[in-house]
């Protein structure tokens, strides 16, 4: 992992979040008309072109804004942080790989996904970012996410995915990138049956079904990916292309309440309820923070299939650990800024969520992928 960059607070080059921040117009004058009466100019833009006469506009009844008046331009800034000071890292991407690295995949993968989506009662943001120390590295995000829906009218159901590519393996964004999209596939396939078993509580009958919805993609990756590699000096190995997944399926049916979370590795599930995340995965023990070295394609025997029952108003977050990783750290500061970020009245739009999402807090510098999902009541 890189080092720090000088110890630098790189706020001041962007402006602080909510902090309007000056900017120039056409030719690079300053548009710092704000706050004069409506249509009227600067004297010194008026003394720039000789014979112009400032123009003058009827006044405007007293606490009326005429329509079309000028607004002062607003910029986020950069990222809000926790903490006393931000990490070291600056908050944007720098460097990215080249296509004559020989990983046109890596060449191609953007910095920063975005999504969303609106199914019946169900809001859904998403959001896979770069992390800092890829920034910094210049090297591409290993995370992947997909956002979708499966199954036929009857048992339709929202299917969220999250995957952290394993940050030694050498192809690791391949595996999260095709792991996340592959597994829909094959699960939409069980999916008929996946919502029977779901409707009927039977969770040993869901791990059967997941187990070998994932089990099927990894068989079809595995093949797919020694074919290619017979035409390449480096053979094939499992442990290039390892990454974790984790599935969330919800029925689009708001009758029924119990979703359920398909999981190899790490990451996972929280639910915001009464202003507090929880963990989603209440039979786990150690938490979401575990040290489990589960990594597909060679761990496809390991899938883990958490039931939950949720309630409209509860807020449901599916990440990654670049994102559950300073949920659970000790200092609640994080986890109480994304609670109030996203258990409010209203969902964010796609620019907010991405803007809040991005958060950031010294030591948690990896990848970071979040969905969360709204339900309104009745």
């Amino acid at each position: 992992m890189s080092g720090p960059v000088n110890g630098e607070d790189f706020h001041g080059a962007y402006g602080d979040p909510g902090r309007p921040v000056r900017a120039e117009g056409p030719d690079g004058f300053d548009t710092h008309t704000t706050g004069l009466p409506y249509g009227a100019v600067a004297p010194e833009t008026t003394a720039q072109f000789p014979g112009a006469e400032a123009p003058t506009a009827p006044r405007a009844p007293e606490g009326l804004v005429p329509s079309g008046a000028p607004e002062p331009e607003l910029r986020r800034g950069v990222p809000a942080h926790v903490g006393h000071r931000p990490p070291s890292y600056p908050p944007h991407p720098l460097g990215r790989p080249s296509v004559r690295d020989a990983d046109e995949f890596a060449a191609f993968s953007h910095a920063v996904l975005l999504d969303g989506a609106r199914i019946g009662r169900l809001t859904v943001r998403a959001a896979s970012v770069r992390g800092d120390s890829h920034n910094w590295e210049g090297s591409c995000r290993q995370d992947a996410m997909t956002v979708t829906r499966i199954g036929p009218p009857g048992a339709e159901m929202l299917l969220l995915a999250v995957a952290d590519g394993v940050g030694s393996a050498r192809y690791s964004h391949v595996g999260s990138h095709r792991f996340s999209r592959l597994a829909a596939v094959y699960l939409d396939r069980e999916a008929e049956s996946i919502h029977a078993a779901l409707c009927a509580q039977q969770k040993d009958e869901l791990r059967v079904l997941a187990t070998k919805a994932v089990a099927g993609a990894a068989a079809e990756l595995r093949s797919a990916w020694a074919r290619s590699a017979q035409h390449k000096p480096r053979p094939y190995a499992d442990e290039d292309y390892a990454t974790t997944l984790h599935v969330l399926l919800i029925p689009t049916d708001p009758g029924i309440r119990d979703r359920v979370l398909c999981s190899v590795g790490d990451g996972g599930l929280f639910v915001l309820r009464d202003g507090h995340w929880e963990n989603g995965d209440p039979d786990d023990g150690e938490g979401l923070l575990d040290t489990r070295t589960e990594a597909l394609p060679h761990a496809y025997r390991s899938v883990k299939t958490t039931l939950l029952r949720t309630v409209p108003g509860e807020v449901l977050l599916l990440g990654t650990d670049g994102i559950t990783n300073p949920l659970t750290q000790k200092d609640p500061e994080f986890a109480r800024h994304l609670a109030d970020a996203w258990g409010g009245p209203e969902v964010p739009s796609l620019s907010d969520f991405l803007w809040q999402a991005q958060t950031r807090a010294k030591s948690y510098d990896d990848d970071r992928t979040v969905i969360c999902v709204w339900e309104e009541g009745a």
